[in-house]
């Protein structure tokens, strides 16, 4: 079966089929993927390859031949990475000690269109919406029942690139064809959401049913989980909001046969993919394996990034260090401000009363401090220590400095979230929005709640998807990610926070693609 083997097949489509990307879409070099020369078409390579375009960057291993031109791969193209950097950075869960160019403008909140990062995020989610096109053309004429799979797996891919551009970067260009000679127009995001509504429940029913595909495989929950999720959010889209719709497909994917893992650290390990416990729950995963498929982005960023010398055994000779904890994350699970020092995660787990507390303080030789005084001082700030390539099992990884973990990108816990509080929103039983938040504590060992409001929802999030690449769009929400209603230490490059112009609710489109095509407007204030 493909998703059996699907770690290694990324790896041979990536080889198998080239092509680049400039710095926008208009400098695409589709001479390999030509629409019209199908007879080198091959469906399941490209297949694959799309598949890819969530792990890997490129055809040469993790660096050598990126898919993304003008831009480091392994720093500004890969998925996930870029969704790290975008969607942390800038918030009050983590911040970056690198200096590399325009990573310091996040968490001083002061980007403009020409920041590398965010260049590369949007050109790697216009180079993947570009290979789905082509797909989706080539395979144009053919009824089988594989070809009807596939393209709906392929629309769903093409429909999660364009809900970040349309989260991230408000009013993307937007195109269902593969052109040499025109550009694409620009779309509004609530046109654009109303097209990603429609498209995803087209594509429903060809689709494998929940948990009848291969690990790793887009099925039916994951339009579920993507449309409850543009729901939750659809007033910052819309103007309008959609609570009632937000509770329908929470509760279609708590109801899917997906559940909760027992063992919330299971989920990010590296035999997460094998370990049933967390397989569970995980709906839809981005794929690694440290001997077929290699990458510095997924989990393999995730990893690295946050770990550094003195930490207990994370199963991989990468620790950067770059990467830590804020107070304000760090002050979810202590609300006196009495998180310990001097402690790994397994103790520092057990002072939180919460599983889910997995940071590290250091040791005699290595500490660490709870306030950052210096954003560029590794050593400030509690590392975390959430994401490991060490196996539940005890039995060695595949390779000594490429990671097997998984991303668990979609996981069932998110539904939970997202009950309780479009239940709040939309008027509903608090009882039943504390019933959803008490499930994911009774599974982190946490005292249960007795009473919840939407702030302590918003906790909640944080505590259960710190540095999972969500807590940009739920600050957004809430209105906090901008102005002065919520401030954390070093928001808006200022230690005890500062008011910040809400222009940055928004990205900028990239200023190398606002200048290249004409149909394109910049957004308010860059």
């Amino acid at each position: 079966m493909l998703f059996h083997r699907l770690k290694s097949l990324i790896s041979i489509a990536a080889i198998a089929f080239t092509c680049s990307l400039g710095s926008c879409v208009n400098d695409l070099d589709i001479s390999p993927i030509n629409p019209q020369a199908s007879a080198s078409f091959s469906q399941d390579e490209v297949y694959a390859k799309i598949y890819a375009t969530l792990s890997l960057t490129g055809q040469q291993g993790a660096a050598g031949n990126g898919d993304v031109a003008g831009v480091d791969e392994g720093s500004a193209s890969p998925f996930y990475r870029m969704i790290l950097t975008a969607y942390e950075y800038p918030t009050d869960e983590v911040i970056c000690s690198w200096s590399d160019s325009g990573i310091p403008d996040f968490y001083q909140m002061n980007w403009g269109s020409s920041n590398l990062p965010l260049t590369g995020f949007y050109s790697r989610l216009m180079f993947d919406v570009t290979l789905c096109n082509h797909f989706l053309e080539q395979t144009d004429d053919l009824t089988d029942e594989k070809t009807i799979r596939q393209r709906a797996e392929v629309r769903f891919i093409r429909a999660l690139n364009y809900y970040y551009l349309m989260d991230a970067y408000g009013n993307p260009p937007f195109t269902e064809i593969v052109s040499l000679t025109e550009d694409p127009k620009q779309i509004q995001r609530a046109d654009l959401f109303a097209y990603l509504e429609t498209e995803l429940k087209n594509i429903e029913n060809d689709l494998v049913a929940p948990r009848n595909g291969e690990f790793g495989q887009v099925d039916q929950v994951c339009v579920w989980m993507l449309l409850s999720r543009m729901y939750l959010n659809a007033e910052v889209y819309t103007g309008t909001a959609k609570w009632g719709e937000a509770i329908t497909y929470a509760n279609k994917v708590i109801g899917s046969g997906y559940e909760l893992a027992d063992n919330y650290a299971d989920l990010f390990m590296a035999d997460n993919d094998e370990n049933e416990d967390a397989m569970q729950e995980i709906i839809l995963p981005l794929r690694l394996d440290g001997a077929n498929a290699r990458s510095y982005g997924g989990a393999q960023f995730a990893i690295a990034a946050t770990h550094t010398a003195g930490m207990t055994s994370w199963g991989t000779s990468e620790g950067w260090g770059g990467v830590r904890a804020r107070k304000a994350l760090v002050n979810k699970f202590f609300p006196n401000d009495n998180a310990p020092l001097l402690v790994n995660e397994t103790q520092m787990v057990a002072a939180a009363g919460d599983d889910r507390a997995l940071f590290f303080s250091g040791t005699e030789d290595n500490t660490r401090t709870l306030e950052i005084n210096d954003p560029y001082t590794f050593k400030q700030g509690f590392s975390i220590a959430k994401w490991t390539n060490v196996r539940s099992d005890g039995q060695p990884s595949h390779d000594a400095t490429w990671v097997d973990t998984d991303v668990p990108f979609f996981r069932t816990a998110e539904a939970y979230l997202t009950l309780a509080e479009a239940t709040l929103r939309n008027g509903g039983s608090q009882k039943d929005a504390l019933n959803a938040i008490n499930v994911l504590r009774r599974r982190a060992h946490a005292e249960e709640l007795s009473s919840i409001t939407l702030d302590e929802i918003l906790d909640e999030k944080a505590r259960e998807f710190y540095f999972e690449g969500q807590r940009r769009t739920d600050l957004i929400r809430y209105g906090y990610f901008t102005g002065g209603d919520y401030l954390w230490d070093w928001k808006g490059g200022v230690k005890n926070g500062t008011s910040v112009n809400s222009q940055y609710d928004v990205y900028p489109i990239p200023s190398s693609d606002i200048n290249v095509n004409e149909n394109l407007v910049q957004n308010k204030g860059y």
